[in-house]
């Protein structure tokens, strides 16, 4: 293996040397005594395409003898005459395990007296060096990969052992992201909304599991593509807090919103409505009648569905109040609350019979958030309680950035409802 051959393969480790380092590192490549290459085990290796580096290969005290001298190239550059001048000098080294793409190497940091020296080659608290191995650590997660099953991975694959704490850590790099994210403003106007919450288990600081509430808004905007607008955690689903979601929104320069898909939950249109004043609020048809189900006997929930169905599946709204007319007629004496509840929220219940087909296919549910937390669900189902909020936020955000890729597309016939929302709401939805 001649030298450039060794110097073509040690560059893959991907680090960026300083000019002075690089010269004590080809120094150092040319000077090493061929005893410490075992050449033939080198050569053996490479046929069988194993590592060169790492634990057990023939090249690994090559590798930590790079980067040793890279480290030493960098401390003999911070050490200038005018550093010296000021009375600072070496002071030992602090020798610690780093994870490559070739296995785990141990390099030995020097240091130095007033602890101005910032190494590059292997930074501070750095016990990953190379960027693709954290990037398909991430990306692992981000795909609901236990950390255990990435550790048992990274062993098997790179002879490289990672523990949960370093996992987490290099995890924790999405975070910023995340608070960016948050604070990005918005569009001032959305077609149309969709508001509901996915519930979990996280451990409170005592260690005990409690239920956290993800809140999310999924809007579609002017183009007619999904977005989500924000995600919010909290310790439980309430009109209050959902003020609050509504309040981040409109801080964030959303302006108007056309049509809120919601569920049943009480208090909440008066929320959105007490912020966005003009917004349409549609309950979702699907929760009611599941809810009114629930309170039916047995022997009778496949008739009564029946019956509700003529009443949710009426072309139009006075169709539909002849329906209930006739459902409180049958049903009403037997079950007088489930009647009382389609009765109390019928004006929200009915607010889809305003709109063309097309646009009532979209509205009467919250279908399409419900959607995207399926997808969501398919990532987190592993988690059973998760260790915190932040892991929490971690993991959903990464889901929903890889569900984004997706959103590419507009929805389906949105010129045709683009143009119908445009007439209906006139000034409020102009798209020209």
């Amino acid at each position: 293996l001649t030298g450039s051959k060794i110097l073509a393969r040690v560059g893959q480790i991907s680090v960026a040397f300083p000019h002075a380092t690089l010269r004590l590192v080809l120094h150092s490549l040319f000077i090493m005594d061929d005893k410490e290459i075992d050449y033939k085990r080198a050569a053996e290796q490479l046929r069988k395409g194993e590592p060169l580096f790492g634990k057990d290969g023939a090249l690994a005290p090559m590798l930590e003898r790079i980067l040793n001298a890279a480290l030493e190239g960098e401390m003999d550059a911070h050490l200038s005459i005018d550093e010296r001048s000021k009375g600072n000098r070496r002071n030992g080294k602090l020798a610690k395990q780093v994870q490559t793409c070739y296995g785990e190497v141990t390099v030995e940091t020097p240091r130095d007296r007033d602890g101005s020296f910032e190494p590059q080659t292997v930074r501070k608290r750095e016990t990953i060096l190379a960027e693709g191995m954290a990037d398909q650590i991430i990306n692992m997660y981000a795909f609901g990969t236990s950390t255990r099953d990435i550790s048992k991975y990274f062993e098997r694959e790179f002879d490289t052992k990672l523990s949960a704490e370093t996992i987490s850590s290099i995890t924790d790099r999405v975070l910023p992201e995340i608070k960016s994210w948050r604070s990005r403003m918005l569009d001032p106007v959305y077609a149309i909304c969709w508001l509901d919450a996915i519930h979990y288990k996280v451990k409170d600081e005592t260690g005990r599991a409690v239920s956290r509430a993800i809140y999310n808004v999924l809007g579609i905007n002017k183009e007619g593509h999904k977005e989500l607008l924000g995600m919010y955690v909290s310790k439980s689903e309430g009109a209050n807090f959902w003020l609050e979601v509504l309040s981040d929104l409109q801080n964030r320069g959303v302006r108007d919103i056309l049509i809120c898909c919601v569920d049943g939950l009480k208090g909440f249109p008066d929320a959105i409505q007490s912020v966005f004043p003009d917004t349409s609020v549609q309950l979702c048809i699907v929760h009611q009648i599941r809810n009114s189900i629930k309170h039916v006997g047995s022997k009778h929930q496949k008739e009564f569905l029946s019956d509700l169905k003529t009443v949710s599946g009426a072309v139009s709204k006075e169709t539909a109040e002849t329906q209930l007319d006739a459902l409180e007629s049958k049903w009403g004496e037997t079950y007088p609350i489930v009647i009382k509840s389609w009765r109390d929220n019928w004006e929200r219940l009915t607010e889809y019979f305003q709109y063309t087909p097309a646009i009532r296919k979209l509205i009467y549910t919250t279908n399409t958030v419900e959607g995207y937390h399926r997808q969501v669900r398919k990532v987190t189902k592993n988690k059973g309680v998760f260790p915190s909020d932040t892991a929490l936020e971690k993991l959903v955000f990464l889901a929903y950035r890889n569900i984004r890729e997706k959103w590419t597309m507009p929805l389906a016939n949105w010129a045709q409802i683009s143009q119908q929302l445009a007439i209906k709401f006139g000034e409020r939805f102009e798209i020209m």
